[in-house]
């Protein structure tokens, strides 16, 4: 096989490691729970877990909803209500949902029992805004925290506090019924207050702590919206017990165990690469360099793993996403390299308001560029990196799959 052919078995093999339906069906193997069980679902790998649930715990489940992005349903699954709405920004559909959600939850006995199944997304999808808080004020400060280039960490620890379920909210909501939750983890270093923004786990973060983003970032925001933001979250709570089924490590070590088998010596670099997409494309390309003039910090054919989620400053009016910016950024540095390859890929097989799931460029993709008449520099400043890759072929599409655990970024040198 080629070396691109190589990177996408790689990816492949990675997604397919972090799949919910199996560590959903091990966590629910010895599952005890007396009353009713009740399900709530939300994230991008919502369905795909709530039907694993449903074929473990069968006619034990009296009923159940998935609040899922749109085009991540797979059918009707027996006893649950499906809802798709808006990600990265919350929508009408996202409100039905979740007060829908709430409704289900709203008979709930002390004996009986809430399995909330969590994946990343659900800070989209899974949203209802606190006193004095309009949808359109979550719109908007959510838009502009995506483009000032905050973190998904600062951006959390901001709809935290602009929510009614969020930032353990909704585990107040519910007590004192018992929720059990299964976490599918995409924030760096599985922080359980982060992921889908917490809505059953304590808040580490404060009011002052969202008010120091605000400043921060410059985010402009009505005075009604500011003092909400005052309020701080539930710092402890006694009716959940979380457990986290799966993240970005395990997918990087399944990415390194098939480019070993495959030939390469391999090495993961890091779980959690935090810094600007460009910046990373650019030392990634470094790295390639390195190991072609002087086989070092790993003998050829090698494969460097990565795993984390980068940040762009959106300042253009392009399309793009982080995994193919950060892609575009690196044909820069690998340009006249044979056998390499960066590939870059958001595991959800979405990469930003994209139908893509990241890039993947090689020493040619530069010259392919230039053929084209597509100047590189002009292209990422305006953040337009979907329509570089796609005039040459460099687009990485793998659909839907079903999960999300951060970014995986694989460096091949043959």
């Amino acid at each position: 096989m080629s070396t691109r052919e190589d990177a996408l078995q790689i990816i492949d093999e990675a997604i397919k490691a972090v799949c919910p339906e199996n560590a959903v069906k091990k966590a629910l193997e010895n599952f005890e729970g007396d009353g009713g069980i009740k399900v709530v679902a939300i994230g991008k790998a919502a369905w795909r877990m709530a039907k694993a649930a449903r074929e473990s715990l069968k006619d034990r489940i009296s009923e159940g909803i998935v609040i899922t992005k749109y085009r991540h349903s797979m059918g009707d699954i027996e006893g649950f209500e499906i809802f798709e709405s808006g990600h990265p920004i919350p929508d009408k559909n996202t409100i039905k949902a979740t007060k829908r959600a709430l409704d289900i939850v709203e008979d709930l006995r002390e004996k009986d029992l809430l399995l909330f199944l969590v994946s990343g997304g659900g800070s989209s999808l899974f949203e209802l805004p606190a006193e004095n808080v309009e949808l359109k004020d979550l719109i908007n400060i959510t838009d502009q925290l995506l483009k000032s280039g905050a973190t998904i960490l600062e951006i959390n620890a901001v709809r935290k506090h602009l929510s009614r379920v969020k930032g353990g909210r909704f585990a107040e909501i519910v007590k004192p019924t018992k929720i059990f939750s299964l976490v599918l983890s995409d924030v760096l270093s599985n922080r359980l207050d982060t992921i889908a923004s917490g809505p059953a786990y304590p808040d580490s973060t404060t009011s002052q702590d969202a008010l120091r983003i605000i400043q921060k970032y410059d985010i402009k925001l009505p005075p009604r919206v500011l003092n909400t933001l005052k309020k701080d979250t539930p710092k402890s709570l006694e009716n959940v017990e979380t457990r986290t089924i799966g993240s970005i490590l395990i997918a990087c070590e399944a990415a390194m165990k098939a480019a070993e088998k495959l030939g390469y010596s391999s090495m993961i670099l890091t779980t959690t690469l935090d810094c600007a997409a460009r910046e990373a494309g650019a030392f990634l390309s470094a790295i390639g360099r390195e190991i072609v003039s002087r086989d070092r910090p790993v003998k050829r054919p090698c494969a460097v793993i990565l795993g984390g989620e980068t940040v762009v400053q959106v300042k253009g009016k392009g399309l793009g996403g982080r995994n193919q910016e950060l892609a575009l950024s690196a044909a820069r540095g690998i340009e006249g390299l044979d056998n390499v390859i960066i590939a870059s890929a958001a595991t959800d097989g979405t990469d930003g308001p994209t139908d893509a799931a990241g890039g993947i460029v090689d020493g040619e993709t530069m010259v392919r560029l230039r053929e084209k008449g597509i100047n590189v520099e002009e292209m990422l400043s305006s953040n337009d990196s979907y329509h570089a890759l796609e005039s040459v072929g460099d687009l990485l599409n793998t659909g839907p799959t079903g999960t999300n655990v951060n970014d995986l970024i694989i460096l091949l040198c043959k």
